[in-house]
């Protein structure tokens, strides 16, 4: 005998669980239909687009019906929940970042001329790599100088 009170389970019919969580078909009060199985197959992660395998979010405080998003691990789950919980959205680029542009594509034209214009980035070696990189970010900063050096400071 345990110090523990024995109560024996209330009846099927009694229990708290709603008869869908545990399978019996007949739907809840407020999700009238089919409750369509919890993970859906075919989808793909949202953070680095692998299969996914049952990691989900969604956002709970809007109403029904939900829109859902899933994972294939735990810290792509925890990275899209950081960024939806920050409300980090993409940045459009300013006026003149977006006058830098056409200046690095003119930078970047002779090397890509070199590497060859068809030639997938992932067959790059770390050298053509790296130069792309350097060219694309120096040709930015210079651009982005000229730019400010020619409009007047506001103070």
């Amino acid at each position: 005998m345990t110090h523990v009170a024995q109560i024996q389970a209330p009846p099927f019919a009694e229990r708290t669980v709603p008869r869908t969580v545990l399978g019996s078909g007949s739907p809840a009060a407020d999700r009238p239909g089919f409750d369509r199985l919890w993970h859906p197959r075919p989808v793909i992660c949202a953070v680095c687009t692998s299969h996914t395998r049952g990691f989900g979010w969604f956002d709970p405080n809007t109403p029904r019906p939900r829109s859902y998003r899933w994972f294939c691990s735990m810290p792509c789950q925890a990275a899209f929940t950081r960024k939806a919980k920050r409300g980090l959205n993409m940045v459009d680029f300013t006026e003149e970042e977006a006058m830098a542009l056409p200046a690095v594509m003119r930078a970047l034209a002779p090397e890509m001329e070199r590497i060859g214009w068809n030639r997938p980035l992932g067959q790059l070696s770390q050298n053509d790599m790296h130069r792309l990189i350097v060219i694309t970010v120096e040709a930015f900063r210079a651009e982005m100088f000229e730019i400010a050096s020619q409009s007047e400071v506001p103070f």
